[in-house]
């Protein structure tokens, strides 16, 4: 039988925003205690393992995890260092609108059950360790970060869901670096169909308007350095929406940090 923890709850029932000092000794604290209760299990295959928040060796081995060189711009990995600055030929070609995206995985078959129990399962109590490993990507987009702002959810779908799973990353990844998020921050205008099995140019056209940040938090917004943080990276299409709103609200710019995301197949050399 397997059991999942769910994460400490602030005021109202929703995550804390950032913990003080405190919180983080007394989480510290209850999570020693719950490893005695319940060993800690492996995120993908439930196995025991030595602490929370950790895959088991295989598991670890299946996992294409992001690492440079990659596309300065969205995050690309790439077969050759382009330099710091270097792009793919995408982004050469057509630069996005946000600064920079970064990912912890590859989202493929091997890493598609770790996705899909946190966003399908309700394992919300993964949140704090996938938090771990975006800060550990994230390093320089979270130095650089005045705010963290999760892409939002209509609010037909997250009352069927029960919970964002982009803003539950977001908390967490506030807790794990100290910077402010602010949830709600972005607004989701209208429910859209399902992007999967769209083509880009289609996800472009059905998100054009989606995205808008809400009127009480504009000047929070102005001249600030907004990190984005969201699942899983497709096309980008939802990101630049999200952005797009951001920057017209007078962001001073904007980056992305995704626990996932498609890799698009590099150029042949054959």
């Amino acid at each position: 039988m397997s059991f999942h923890r769910r994460p400490l709850l602030g005021s109202g029932g929703q995550p804390a925003t950032v913990m003080t000092e405190l919180s983080r000794d007394i989480y510290r604290v209850g999570s020693a205690v719950l490893d005695l209760i319940l060993p800690p299990q492996c995120l993908k295959c439930d196995v025991i393992v030595e602490s929370s928040g950790a895959l088991c060796l295989p598991c670890w081995r299946e996992i294409n995890f992001t690492s440079p060189p990659w596309c300065h711009a969205c995050g690309l990995v790439l077969e050759f260092d382009p330099g710091a600055d270097g792009l793919c030929a995408a982004c050469a070609g057509h630069l996005p609108i946000f600064e920079r995206a970064r990912s912890v995985f590859a989202y493929d078959k091997n890493s598609r059950a770790l996705v899909l129990a946190f966003k399908n399962r309700d394992r919300t109590d993964i949140a704090p360790a996938y938090a771990r490993w975006l800060a550990r990507v994230g390093t320089d987009l979270l130095s650089d970060a005045d705010i963290i702002v999760p892409v939002p959810l209509h609010w037909s779908r997250l009352y069927w869901r029960r919970f964002n799973q982009a803003a539950l990353l977001a908390t967490a990844l506030g807790n794990e670096a100290g910077v402010e998020v602010i949830p709600d921050l972005l607004v989701r205008r209208r429910r859209t169909l399902s992007l999967g099995s769209m083509s880009p140019s289609r996800r472009r056209r059905t998100l054009k308007g989606v995205f808008a940040v809400r009127q009480s938090y504009g000047e929070r917004v102005k001249g600030r350095r907004v990190l984005l943080v969201d699942d899983v990276l497709t096309t980008g299409a939802t990101v630049q929406g999200c952005a797009r709103s951001l920057l017209q609200a007078g962001a001073g710019a904007v980056d992305v940090l995704t626990l996932a995301r498609v890799m698009r197949p590099l150029p042949s050399h054959a």
